[in-house]
C-alpha cells in the first residue's frame, strides 16, 4: 500500500495543494524512499490560517464550557489510542527512533496528553471575584488566546505536537500545526483521528512546510500566539518576530544539560539510566544530559563503566524491536553529528565509538561516542550536538560540580545521581535548569516542561500550560 499523501488537512477537508511542490520522505535506517507528501506554501498556510480563524470566530467552540471541549477530546483520546501501533510505525520509519521508544512514548503520549488535559476541565476556572480597594470587586476572567501557530520539530512529532494541541483546545483555540518535513506521515494519523472523533471543522489544520512558509506562519497576521519546538537559533528569530508584533508565545529550544554524578553515586543505577537519561532517541533529544559530571576521585571507574556500557548498545533498523540505537534522522545530521565527533577527538580522548558502525552501510548511522578528559569550554561540551555522543568531565567537589553544570548557555533539563536521594535533590535546586531528575529523568505529563537561558521561555506539560493559551480580563464593577 502506498503511503504517498496527496491533499492538507484544513477545516476538515482534505484541501489540494497551491503547487506541486512536494517533501519526499525518507527511512533513516535504510535511505530509501517511502512517500511523498505536499510541501505547504504561504498560500496554503493562509487557507489553513483562515479556517482556524473562521473556527474560533464563528463556530462557537471557544464558548463552550471546558467541560464540553473535554468531551471531544476524549473521544479524539479513543481515536488516537487506537492509532498508536501506527503512529509509532511511521515515526520509527521516517526519524530513525527505536521502535520499543516509539511505543511507549510516540504511541502513547498523545492520548496521554488528551486524557490528562480533558480531566483538568472540572477545576479550570474561568471567572473569580477578587476584593477591590476602590469599588465593589474586580471580576478577572479568562479566556481563549485565539488562534494558535503550532511548529513541530521531527524528534518527538507526535507528542510535541500534543504538547501543544491537547492544552490549546482545552482553552478553547484553534490551530494551525506545521510539521517538520522530514516526519509528516504521523501528521495524517492526527487528522484522521480527529475527522472520527468529530473535533469540529477547522479546530485543528495541519499543513507540513519548510522554514519560509513557517516563517509567513510566525508572521502572519491572523494568528494570536506561536507556540514552537525546535532549536534556540531558530527560536531567537521566532522570539524577535514575536516580539515586533507583540504576539505571545512559547519556545521549547534545545539544552547541554548536565548529568552530575556524585562521589557516592550507584552505577548499577546510573549506567541502565543512561539510555533514556542521556542518550534518548539516539540523542536526539533535546534534554538529553550528555554532559557526564564525575568527581575525581571515581573519575577513571566512571570513564570506563560508560564507555563499556555504552558499548554493549545495539546499533540496527529502527523497526527492529532488539535496537537500543538506531540511524540519525537524516543524511545532513548524520553529517553534522560526525563534525561534532571530528571537533571531538581534537578537544578530548575518544574512549567509546567515534565511527559509522560496521555492516550498516544503509541509513545514517553512527556510533554511540563516548570522550574523556573534556574540558567543559570544549565545543562538544558547550554546543548541542544533538546526537549520540556524551563528553566526561572532571570535577573536584560539589560546588565545582554545580558551577560545571551551569556554565551554559542552555538550562532545559538534568540530573543528580546519589545513592542518597534527598542529598541528590539538595544538589538539584542548585543546577540552573528549568527540569531536573533524580537518578533518573523522564519528563511527567503534570507538571511544566521548559527552559531557562537558551533553552527557551514558557512551559508545556502541566496546568502551566493551559494559561499559555489563555489570555485575562478584569472587570472592575464600581457600584
Amino acid at each position: 500500500m502506498s503511503l504517498d499523501r496527496t491533499a492538507f488537512f484544513i477545516g476538515n477537508q482534505w484541501v489540494k495543494p497551491s503547487t506541486h511542490k512536494v517533501f519526499e520522505i525518507i527511512n533513516a535506517s535504510t535511505g530509501e524512499r517511502i512517500a511523498t507528501v505536499p510541501e505547504g506554501v504561504e498560500a496554503d498556510i493562509d487557507a489553513a490560517v483562515a479556517a482556524a480563524r473562521t473556527a474560533f470566530d464563528n463556530s462557537g467552540w471557544p464558548q463552550l464550557s471546558p467541560a464540553e471541549r473535554a468531551k471531544v477530546m476524549l473521544k479524539f483520546m479513543e481515536a488516537m489510542a487506537r492509532r498508536g501501533p501506527q503512529l509509532a510505525q511511521a515515526v520509527s520509519m521516517q526519524n530513525g527512533m527505536p521502535v520499543s521508544l516509539s511505543n511507549m512514548l510516540e504511541a502513547q503520549f498523545p492520548a496521554g496528553l488528551l486524557q490528562y488535559y480533558a480531566s483538568l476541565a472540572d477545576g479550570l476556572s474561568l471567572s473569580e471575584s477578587r476584593p477591590s480597594q476602590m469599588g465593589k470587586e474586580t471580576l478577572v476572567e479568562k479566556s481563549a488566546i485565539g488562534v494558535v501557530g503550532a511548529i513541530v520539530p521531527w524528534n518527538f512529532p507526535a507528542t510535541l505536537a500534543f504538547s501543544k494541541i491537547a492544552p490549546a483546545m482545552l482553552a478553547g483555540c484553534t490551530l494551525v500545526v506545521k510539521p517538520s518535513p522530514g516526519t509528516v506521515l504521523d501528521s495524517y494519523l492526527v487528522a484522521e483521528a480527529a475527522l472520527e472523533a468529530g473535533v469540529p471543522p477547522g479546530v485543528i489544520n495541519i499543513v507540513a512546510a519548510d522554514r519560509a512558509a513557517g516563517a509567513h506562519l510566525v508572521s502572519h497576521p491572523e494568528v494570536d500566539k506561536i507556540a514552537f519546538t525546535g532549536s534556540t537559533a531558530a527560536g531567537r528569530k521566532i522570539a524577535s518576530v514575536c516580539g515586533e508584533l507583540l504576539r505571545p508565545v512559547t519556545l521549547e529550544l534545545g539544552g547541554k544539560s548536565a548529568a552530575v554524578l556524585l562521589e557516592d553515586v550507584d552505577l548499577n543505577v546510573f549506567l541502565p539510566g543512561i539510555p533514556m537519561a542521556s542518550m534518548l532517541n539516539n540523542g536526539q533529544a533535546c534534554y538529553n544530559a550528555t554532559r557526564i559530571l564525575a568527581p575525581a576521585k571515581r573519575y577513571n571507574e566512571i570513564v570506563d563503566a560508560v564507555a563499556g556500557m555504552v558499548s554493549t548498545l545495539v546499533i540496527g533498523d529502527a523497526m527492529d524491536a532488539g535496537t537500543h540505537v538506531g540511524p540519525m534522522a537524516s543524511a545532513l545530521h548524520r553529517d553534522r553529528v560526525e563534525g561534532y565527533i571530528a571537533k571531538g577527538k581534537e578537544e578530548a580522548r575518544l574512549v567509546a565509538g567515534g565511527g559509522r558502525p560496521s555492516g550498516h552501510n544503509r541509513g545514517w548511522f553512527v556510533e554511540p561516542t563516548v570522550f574523556a578528559d573534556v574540558n567543559n569550554g570544549a565545543v562538544i561540551a558547550q554546543e548541542e550536538i544533538f546526537g549520540p555522543v556524551l563528553s566526561i568531565i572532571k570535577y573536584q567537589d560539589e560546588d565545582e560540580a554545580v558551577r560545571i553544570a551551569n556554565d551554559s548557555i542552555f538550562g532545559l533539563g538534568g540530573s543528580v545521581w546519589s545513592s542518597d536521594s534527598a542529598h541528590a535533590t539538595d544538589v538539584a535546586r542548585r543546577v540552573d535548569s528549568g527540569t531536573v531528575g533524580v537518578n533518573g529523568y523522564m519528563p511527567s505529563l503534570g507538571s511544566p516542561f521548559g527552559g531557562v537561558k537558551g533553552s527557551g521561555m514558557g512551559s508545556e506539560f502541566g496546568p502551566e500550560a493551559v494559561n499559555g493559551y489563555m489570555q485575562t480580563k478584569s472587570i472592575y464593577v464600581m457600584g
